[in-house]
C-alpha cells in the first residue's frame, strides 16, 4: 500500500543521534530567528500590496492570519518538543501519516522556502538601490542590473537584478560556515529592525497627521472578497500570512537545539506574539497618518497587487504618494508627514535587517533538504555535514544558487502567495498530525501540551483551508502543480531509495547507564500503561 511506510519515533531520534548537527541554539537564539524572519518581509515589503487588497482593513487582515498563525503554533510547539529533530512538519508527517505523505509536505516546504527566499531577496534589493544608492549616494544604477526580465510593473529595459543575486549568495556562503555565527548576525539584525520600528510606532501614532477618520471606509473591498479573487481583508490575510512563517522555521531547527523540549515552545510562542503585536501597531501608524485607501479599477474591485494596472495608475501624479504604491512603504509614510531622515535611517534598518529573513528562509529550506537526504528520498550525499562547520554544506550551496539564481531573473508581485500555498499546507498537516500522535502514542511525554486540542487542532485545519481558498486562483494552482512534479520524482527515485522501505532502520543502542528513550511504537503497538 502507497501509505504502508510509517517511520517510528524510536528510529527517527536514533537516526538523528547518530548523524546529528551540532546543538548550540537557546530559546533566546530561536526566538530571536522567529523575529528575524516574521518581522520583516510583511513589514517593509508587503504592506503597500496588503494595504491594496483591503484598505485599513489591513489591520484586521493582521488579526486574522495572525489568529491562525497562533494555533498552527500550539500544534507546532507540542510536536517539535516531542520530536526535537531537524525536519519541521516533513518529520512530523512522516511518524504519523506515513513516507507517501510525509514526501509531499517536505516537497511543499521545499518550494515555500526557496520562492519566500528569493522573493525577499528582491525585496532587499529594491531598499538598496531606492534608500541606499538612490537616497544617500546619489547613484542610480541601470535598470538592466536592478530588475529581473519578468518583473511585473513595467520595469523597463531589466535583464538581470544583481543586487538580489549577489545578497542570496552571501547568505549562503555565512550558513555555510556555521549556525552559531549565524544565529549571532541575526541576533544583530533583529535587533536593528526592531529598534527601527518602534521608532515608526512612536512617531506615526503621536504625530499631529495621525487622524482616525483616514480609517474609513475601513473595509473598502469588504471582508471576504471572493474565492480565488485574493482581495478584501481575508485576501489580504492569505497574502501577509507570508510574513508570519518564520515560527515554523524554528522548529526546523529543533535539532540544533540546546534542551529543545523547554526552548523550542519558547521560541515558536514567543517570536509569534511579539510580532504580532508589532504587525498591528505598524500598520494603525502607517495608514493613520497618511491613509491607505486601495485603488480601485472601474467594477469597484481594488486593482490586483503587483499588476501592471495598477503601476499604471500608481505612475499618475494623483496616486504618486499613496500607501500602495510605494516600494519602501514605511520610509514613504515618514517622509510624508515631515521626518525624511528618519524616514531614510528606517530605509536603512530595512537594508540591513531582510537579510535575516533570508538567512532563516534558508536555514529551513536546507535543514528540510537534509532530512530528506537523511531518509533516503533525496540522494544522501545532500545530507554530508562539513567536517569543520558542522552544517550541511552541500545542500546549503545547491540551494543558495538556485534561490540567487530565481531572485535574479523572476518578479516578486505573486511570489507571497506562491510561497504561502506550501506553507499553509504543511501547517494543515501538523495540525492533523498532533491529533494523530495524541491517539497512536498516548503515553509517550510531551513536555508541552495543546490546551484543547480537540478544538485548536480542527480550527487550524479549518483556518488554514480557508486562507488557501482565499489565495489568487494562479497562486492554488502552483501547489498542485509542484506536487504532481513531485510524484514523479517520489515514484521515480525516493520510494526506490527510502531507508525505511528497504527496511534500514536506526534503532539506538542500548546503554544500561542511559535512561530509556520515550518514543512512540508503530501504530497499532500496545501502549505501556494503557488498556491494551
Amino acid at each position: 500500500m502507497i501509505l504502508d511506510r510509517v517511520k517510528p519515533l524510536d528510529a527517527i531520534l536514533a537516526t538523528a543521534q547518530k548523524k546529528a548537527l551540532h546543538r548550540t541554539l537557546g530559546a533566546f537564539q530561536l526566538t530571536l530567528f522567529g523575529i528575524g524572519c516574521i518581522i520583516g518581509t510583511g513589514i517593509f515589503v508587503l504592506t503597500a500590496a496588503g494595504a491594496q487588497k483591503a484598505g485599513p482593513g489591513l489591520m484586521l487582515a493582521f488579526i486574522i492570519a495572525g489568529l491562525v498563525c497562533i494555533v498552527a503554533a500550539l500544534c507546532y510547539a507540542e510536536i517539535a518538543a516531542m520530536v526535537p529533530v531537524a525536519g519541521s512538519a516533513y518529520t512530523y508527517s512522516y511518524a504519523t501519516m506515513g513516507e507517501f505523505l510525509a514526501w509531499t509536505v517536505g516537497w511543499a516546504l521545499v518550494l515555500e522556502y526557496a520562492i519566500a527566499a528569493s522573493a525577499v531577496s528582491v525585496g532587499w534589493s529594491g531598499y538598496f538601490t531606492g534608500t541606499i544608492l538612490n537616497e544617500f549616494l546619489g547613484i542610480q544604477l541601470p535598470a538592466y542590473l536592478s530588475a529581473g526580465p519578468l518583473a511585473l510593473g513595467g520595469a523597463a529595459g531589466g535583464f538581470i537584478n544583481l543586487p538580489a543575486f549577489v545578497i542570496a549568495l552571501l547568505i549562503t556562503w555565512l550558513l555555510m560556515i556555521g549556525t552559531t555565527e549565524s544565529a549571532r548576525v541575526n541576533a544583530v539584525l533583529v535587533a536593528i529592525k526592531v529598534t527601527a520600528l518602534t521608532v515608526f510606532i512612536a512617531l506615526t501614532l503621536t504625530s499631529a497627521y495621525f487622524d482616525p477618520d483616514k480609517f474609513n471606509p475601513f473595509l473598502p473591498a469588504g471582508i471576504f472578497g471572493g474565492f480565488g479573487t485574493g482581495v478584501g481583508a481575508v485576501g489580504a490575510a492569505a497574502t501577509i500570512f507570508f510574513a508570519y512563517v518564520g515560527f515554523d522555521a524554528v522548529s526546523t531547527a529543533a535539532e540544533e537545539t540546546k534542551d529543545p523540549q523547554r526552548n523550542v515552545p519558547i521560541g515558536l510562542i514567543g517570536s509569534l506574539l511579539f510580532c504580532t503585536v508589532f504587525y498591528i501597531l505598524v500598520a494603525a501608524g502607517a495608514i493613520g497618518t497618511i491613509g491607505g485607501q486601495p485603488i480601485m479599477g472601474p467594477n469597484g474591485i481594488p486593482f490586483p497587487a503587483g499588476s501592471e494596472e495598477l503601476a499604471r495608475q500608481c505612475a499618475m501624479p494623483e496616486h504618486s504618494a499613496a500607501l500602495v504604491c510605494s516600494n519602501e512603504a514605511l520610509a514613504h509614510v515618514l517622509r510624508q508627514i515631515g521626518f525624511s531622515g528618519v524616514g531614510n535611517m528606517l530605509g536603512i534598518a530595512a537594508f540591513l535587517a531582510l537579510p535575516s529573513v533570508i538567512l532563516i528562509l534558508l536555514f529551513g529550506q536546507t535543514r528540510i533538504f537534509f532530512v530528506m537526504a537523511r531518509d533516503g528520498l533525496l540522494p544522501e550525499k545532500l545530507s554530508e555535514v562539513h567536517p569543520k562547520w558542522k552544517t550541511p554544506y552541500v545542500v546549503t550551496a545547491m540551494t543558495g544558487v538556485v534561490v540567487a539564481i530565481a531572485a535574479a531573473f523572476l518578479p516578486v508581485g505573486q511570489l507571497a502567495d506562491i510561497a504561502n500555498a506550501g506553507t499553509l499546507y504543511a501547517f494543515l498537516m501538523v495540525a492533523i498530525a498532533v491529533m494523530l500522535l495524541r491517539k497512536q502514542a498516548p503515553g509517550v511525554t510531551r513536555p508541552f501540551r495543546v490546551p484543547g486540542l480537540a478544538i485548536i487542532g480542527p480550527l487550524t485545519i479549518l483556518g488554514t483551508v480557508f486562507l488557501f481558498l482565499n489565495l489568487p486562483t494562479a497562486a492554488m494552482m502552483v501547489l498542485p502543480i509542484w506536487t504532481i512534479v513531485g510524484f514523479a520524482v517520489y515514484f521515480g527515485y525516493s520510494r526506490s531509495h527510502s531507508h525505511l522501505g528497504r527496511g534500514i532502520i536506526e534503532v539506538p543502542e542500548l546503554d544500561p547507564n542511559a535512561p530509556p528513550i520515550d518514543a512512540a511504537p508503530m501504530p497499532g503497538a500496545p501502549v505501556p500503561g494503557s488498556r491494551d
